[in-house]
């Protein structure tokens, strides 16, 4: 047995060409590389590095090649604060080829479907992008933040749709929504110490629900008819009013008009009598055979053949030719 163990020693000696020194050169590069592996890291261009020392925050390092204690002293997390970060709700990108993208929707229709302020539903879809912009609060000051970020933002578009009619979800008001949400969204999150960015809110696609789609339509057809009535009333009335309202006030003005010229010439007739009667006043006989003449000259031009005689002449009608006409 003592054989046996010399033997055994002997087997698990060193070999003669290995010397001590050499193996505790080779323990210390062995120890030299866990440690250089242990301590140094890279950071990438899109990313920062926050340190922990025994899990307390020490410091924040910019991209690049840096050091830490090594053996587990000092950890790393790694936050892409550079990068645009995107959640997809009603919806799933599943594969993107060069040519189109592809979507997944049955599966998540219950954080799409949503009641509008009118008590009607919806099957809103829509994409949330945003970037960290406090790594440190991004991963300690709230547990799980993508998560809570996703229930922030689900609760916060059910609450601005529930205030909306559905006319204004599906139609008018899908920019306004979008904007509504982004700027709730961006107070609970810095409410909540989240570290978060919200950059924008994009409602890809608003529907009714599939099984109130044909329903939806007809009432929708409905309402496109009525307008289209409406317009076309609106049009003819356009057309019709304003041309009557056009011949009502020339009508109104032709009247104003005869009637200022009726009034001057009635107020001209009377200050040309009552001139007349001025004068006639001052020569009553002068004035009369004037006057006398001035109608005669207007009468007679408009009388046919004219015989003027002498009243006291008798016996000489016989010596005129009048050939049946009459005499005056």
């Amino acid at each position: 047995m003592p054989e046996n163990s010399a033997y055994q020693i002997r087997k698990f000696q060193l070999p003669p060409n290995i010397s001590g020194t050499t193996v505790r050169l080779m323990v210390l590069g062995v120890a030299l590389f866990l440690f250089i592996f242990s301590s140094a890291f890279t950071v990438d261009p899109e990313e920062v590095g926050v340190i922990l020392r025994f899990g307390k925050y020490t410091r924040t390092v910019n991209p690049g090649l840096h050091f830490k204690l090594p053996f587990g002293i000092e950890t790393v997390d790694k936050v892409p604060v550079e990068r645009q970060l995107k959640q997809e709700f009603g919806f799933r990108t599943v594969t993107t080829t060069g040519i189109e993208t592809q979507y997944l929707k049955r599966p998540y229709q219950e954080e799409s479907l949503m009641l509008t302020g009118d008590l009607n539903a919806a099957d809103v879809e829509w994409i949330v992008q945003y970037r960290v912009k406090d790594p440190y609060k991004y991963l300690y000051r709230v547990r799980s933040p993508d998560k809570t970020f996703r229930d922030i933002t689900e609760a916060v578009m059910r609450e601005i749709i529930g205030d909306r009619s559905v006319v204004e979800v599906l139609t008018f008001g899908r920019q306004e929504i979008a904007d509504a949400v982004t700027v709730k969204l961006q107070d609970i999150c810095d409410q909540y110490e989240t570290g978060i960015r919200v950059e924008q809110v994009a409602l890809q696609d608003v529907n009714p629900p599939d099984p109130v789609k044909p329903a939806f339509n007809e009432v929708n057809e409905a309402q496109q008819e009525r307008e289209k009535l409406i317009n076309q009333a609106r049009s003819e009335y356009n057309r019709v009013i304003p041309k009557a309202k056009g011949e009502a006030a020339q009508k109104i003005e032709e009247a104003e008009g005869y009637a200022l010229e009726r009034i001057n010439e009635a107020q001209g007739d009377a200050a040309k009598f009552h001139a007349i009667f001025t004068a006639y006043m001052k020569a009553e006989e002068v004035t009369r055979q004037r006057i006398y003449l001035e109608t005669m000259s207007k009468i007679l031009p408009k009388v046919g053949r004219k015989l003027i005689t002498d009243q006291e002449i008798s016996g000489i009608l016989p010596l005129f030719q009048l050939n049946g006409e009459e005499t005056k």
